[in-house]
């Protein structure tokens, strides 16, 4: 019989295990990684293997309880055949082609990215990257801005990366590859699951001249807490963000929130004092948080005030999805 084991036999195999069955943005599987690596990672969750010393025992019985029932051999299978079957690659940290600015989450890096297209996106120098989201239920406005700030940042040659979302995601997506430039959408499930389905025909166009990517593997479906997982990837790829539009309590503020834990800079663009829509970028604005952006040239500006230091992003109450800290148990 196939053990989840016998299919993590060196650090890339082990590592597509882990990334197969256990759920992202885990602290204590990502300090064990960096701890003892990924094959000792398995057989320790896999209960074949004995904690080092160092380690709580208690906190590590309660993880490898967590993860020991996902741990399934047969999805680790599954995984591997669609990946060659969707003529998918998974790079893992040491890779050519892995983006080293997802090192800077240290313990909460993705285990492993599988990727659809143009993976030399991932290695281009941080700063030539540009995060661009927001509102979903975007306006006529948002669309507009964003469509011309996206161009603006084409023509600069700056890759633009969304989460290929309805609204702002989509209008960035779409901007970057009518202007001749380069996008690169993280997806929140699997490749074979493109989400939003009714942006799948503009997400297939972006895997065929630019780039799909996801810590997720095939066949993996779209949860809130991987919509939350996937936001500290959106913050961290990129020498800067930009949120177009947001509600108040927007999930594109943990965007932001993420971005600004890394000390990338984060900038906003005002809208109408009346529109809700812009209600989060002008807190963002109010509070200090993110710089105002009018056009492309604002975002330059942005990324060479990135030496300069960054602000804390606020943590009081009724922030939508605030930054969790992680356990230092394991």
């Amino acid at each position: 019989m196939v053990t989840i084991t016998s299919l993590a036999t060196d650090e890339h195999s082990a590592r597509v295990a882990l990334a197969a069955t256990l759920e992202p943005d885990d602290a204590a599987t990502g300090r064990l990684i960096a701890a003892v690596g990924a094959v000792e990672t398995v057989r320790l969750a896999a209960g074949t293997g004995a904690f080092p010393k160092k380690v709580d025992a208690v906190e590590a019985g309660l993880w490898r309880n967590k993860v020991a029932p996902r741990l399934d051999a047969r999805m680790v299978k599954q995984a591997l055949v669609d990946t060659d079957r969707l003529g998918l690659r998974v790079v893992i940290p040491g890779d050519s082609d892995w983006p080293t600015a997802l090192n800077d989450l240290g313990e909460r890096a993705p285990t492993a990215l599988w990727v659809r297209g143009a993976a030399s996106f991932l290695t281009a120098p941080v700063g030539d990257r540009v995060t661009i989201t927001g509102a979903r239920a975007a306006t006529s406005y948002g669309e507009y801005v964003t469509t011309e700030l996206t161009s603006g940042l084409a023509d600069a040659e700056r890759i633009i990366v969304a989460g290929g979302s309805y609204g702002i995601d989509a209008a960035a997506h779409r901007a970057a590859l009518a202007a001749g430039g380069q996008t690169l959408a993280v997806m929140v499930g699997g490749l074979d699951r493109l989400y939003p389905s009714g942006n799948r025909e503009l997400l297939e166009r972006v895997g065929d001249v630019g780039l799909l990517a996801s810590e997720m593997a095939p066949g993996s479906a779209p949860t809130k807490w991987r919509f939350l997982a996937r936001n500290r990837i959106l913050g961290a790829l990129s020498g800067a963000t930009v949120i177009v539009e947001a509600g108040y309590r927007s999930g594109s503020l943990n965007v932001a929130a993420r971005a600004t834990e890394l000390g990338r800079p984060v900038g906003a663009v005002p809208g109408p004092v009346t529109s809700a829509a812009s209600a989060g970028t002008h807190r963002l604005l109010h509070e200090g948080i993110a710089a105002l952006v009018t056009g492309a040239a604002d975002v330059t500006a942005l990324r060479h005030s990135a030496d300069e230091g960054s602000h804390a992003f606020s943590r009081e109450p009724g922030v939508s999805h605030p930054m969790r800290r992680p356990s230092r148990s394991l």
